[in-house]
């Protein structure tokens, strides 16, 4: 079978051999084994549920909450010949029927599915006509409370297996601490445990902290000097631009990116950006989730992750072609603050959620006691503009509604326009005869798109007035009056994120939150934000190796090119003799004062190397010389 699924590989991604763990996985799935598969940002996941499922009849569906991504590798499968479909919030209960019909029916290998469509009466009777092969859970680490992007609608995976007894699940994710592993496990109801781990070590990756106080001076001064494409991320919008504007007047070649972009002009910079037009690009965390940029050799952060999850994973944007490439962090003492701030913006007190869900309901008019079910466009800046909320205190409050299962806010769907015919071509046939004004469009429809009599189509209603020699409007006005006489539904354009309502809409007085459960979620968040700061603020604690621990790999060994590793090579000395000798030095850390005498007594090692190492600290300026003669830890 090893030969099967190589051909398989090379058919249609062009590949002669796997990347390692790839297999692995691929080997367990195929024979039926529930399995987990931990593997870094670009270590190639979708080879592992697509190649097996390809490899025997029926079809494989992908549980993600992204729906940017899954419409991304829907597209991609459909470019190979593979027939695939995605199925989430923002398509109407028609499309959806006859999507789950086509699973069905129609030959279909792949459907994708946002989680919140697991709990659908129509998903749950439809998925047991199926012929499902492989139920594949990505961005698994959702499922665990323990992990840092936590959604109560995976939950519901577990009811699903019991629609499918006898089909293995395998489930996906880039980053996960060893709790959250075994959490995953659990709540899929594994047979067994059963992990394949890929190293979350990258050899060529050069992870660096720079304290500075001027983070613009030093951006300029590693963009210049380092070739290639580059990604620089930032908390809010505005500074993507303020930074972008900065490098740009500097001679560098850049541009910014962020979500409350149009849809074209985010679709542009990114392709630029893809094709080496624009080499850096200054984006908030909405920028890379997808993109597989292999000669990405710097990306930087102006400001404090919220994770070492979060860091990790847009670190390792940065050389994904295995070349040496950088990944820096600018730090200094206004960071430490600001995390303390952002525990209360992103945790708002339970009374401020209950006003945000409140104005949710009377921004979509939603009488109390309905919307079980809906789902509703929403427009974020608009309900701010009307509600007068802070925006992060909003959306991090819409954040909190979701983890308690009451909503789901989807990503920005960008929906083209639909068209599928409700009749049979005989019946059509009949309708252009009758209807002579009509049959020049309809023919035009048909001569541009394939597929409408089975299946909805996207279509592009500029596209057709260029062709047709009429204006956007008049092709507008067809495609109503069609509508109008039964011949098709059409569903216009559009994009926005889409808000579904789990529960009926609840007088505020009775919306009720598991306090234990904000209260641990709260502070998991408090928690990752601590380690963070604590790898930014190290200065003696290989950078890589901290994040290799942190993520539950033991016998870790220093890396040798991030800056504390650099540092130490300054020194003179072996990283084991560096550690020792800064241990024994951080101990006058909790003394006012001390004398270099008393440096000089240490006799764990040789005073030359004590001394070097002292000279480094004070060079650094972590110890610092006092007016009296004597030295001083400082504290930040």
């Amino acid at each position: 079978m090893e030969t099967d699924f190589r051909s398989i590989l090379f058919k249609y991604w062009g590949y002669k051999t796997f990347r390692p763990l790839q297999e692995d996985i691929i080997q367990s799935v195929f024979g039926g084994r529930d399995t987990l598969g931990l593997m870094p940002t670009g270590g190639g996941k979708s080879i592992t549920f697509q190649v097996p499922a390809l490899a025997r009849d029926g079809i494989c569906i992908v549980v993600t909450p992204l729906i940017a991504l899954m419409k991304d590798q829907v597209e991609n499968l459909k470019k190979k010949g593979i027939k695939a479909i995605a199925v989430h919030s923002g398509l109407s209960k028609e499309e959806t029927d006859i999507a789950f019909d086509n699973c069905i029916y129609g030959g279909y290998k792949f459907l994708y599915l946002s989680p919140e469509r697991l709990t659908t009466d129509l998903f749950r009777v439809r998925v047991q006509s199926m012929p499902v092969n492989l139920l594949t859970i990505d961005e698994a680490h959702c499922i665990s409370q323990w992990g840092y992007d936590f959604r109560p609608s995976y939950l519901q995976i577990s009811q699903i297996r019991e629609l499918l007894p006898k089909v293995p699940i395998l489930a996906l994710t880039a980053t996960a601490t060893p709790a959250v592993v075994d959490d995953i496990m659990d709540k899929l109801d594994f047979a067994e445990k059963n992990v394949f781990v890929k190293s979350f070590e990258r050899k060529n990756l050069a992870y660096r902290v720079i304290k500075t106080d001027d983070k613009q001076g030093k951006l300029l001064s590693l963009v210049s000097s380092i070739g290639g494409t580059g990604i620089v991320y930032v908390r809010n919008r505005k500074k993507t631009r303020e930074f972008a504007e900065f490098l740009q007047k500097n001679g560098q070649s850049a541009d910014y990116y962020h979500a409350g972009l149009s849809y074209e002009l985010r679709n542009t910079r990114q392709e630029e950006w893809q094709k080496g037009k624009i080499r850096i690009i200054v984006s908030t965390n909405a920028f890379g989730m997808g993109i597989d940029k292999p000669d990405v050799r710097l990306v930087v952060h102006m400001d404090l992750p919220d994770s070492p999850e979060a860091y990790y994973q847009e670190a390792g944007r940065a050389g994904r072609d295995e070349k040496e490439s950088l990944a820096c962090l600018l730090y200094n003492v206004t960071d430490k603050r600001q995390a303390a701030q952002r525990m209360a913006v992103s945790f708002p007190d339970l009374q401020t959620v209950r006003d945000v869900y409140h104005a949710l309901g009377n921004y979509f008019q939603i009488p109390i006691g309905s919307g079980k079910g809906q789902s509703f466009d929403f427009f974020m800046n608009e309900f701010l503009s009307r509600f007068r909320f802070n925006a992060l205190v909003a959306f991090n409050s819409l954040m909190i509604l979701q983890r308690e299962g009451y909503i789901e806010l989807t990503d920005e769907i960008n929906n083209p326009s639909r068209v599928h015919f409700k009749v049979h071509r005989d019946d059509l046939y009949k309708f252009q005869i009758s209807n002579e004004r009509y049959d020049g469009f309809i023919k035009l429809l048909l001569r541009s798109y394939t597929g409408f009599f089975s299946d909805f189509v996207a279509i592009d209603e500029f596209l057709l007035a260029k062709r047709s020699g009429h204006s956007r409007q008049d092709v507008y006005e067809y495609l109503s009056r069609l509508q109008g006489a039964g011949i098709i539904t059409y569903i216009p354009q559009k994009r926005n994120p889409v808000i579904i309502f789990n529960e009926e809409r609840l007088e505020k007085s009775n919306l009720w939150f598991q306090t234990e459960r904000y209260n641990f979620l709260k502070s998991g968040f408090k928690e990752r934000l601590s380690r963070m700061l604590e790898y930014a603020s190290t200065d003696s604690y290989c950078r890589s190796r901290f994040l290799l621990e942190y993520f539950g790999e033991g016998e870790t060994r220093d890396c040798g090119k991030c800056d504390v590793c650099r540092a130490k090579s300054e020194a003179g000395l072996s990283s084991h003799e560096f550690d020792e000798i800064y241990r024994e030095l951080q101990k006058f850390s909790t003394k006012p004062s001390f004398s270099l005498l008393e440096i000089r007594n240490i006799n764990t090692h040789s005073e030359e190397k004590v001394i070097k190492v002292f000279r480094w600290l004070l060079d650094k300026g972590k110890i610092r010389l006092k007016p009296d003669s004597f030295y001083e830890w400082p504290t930040e």
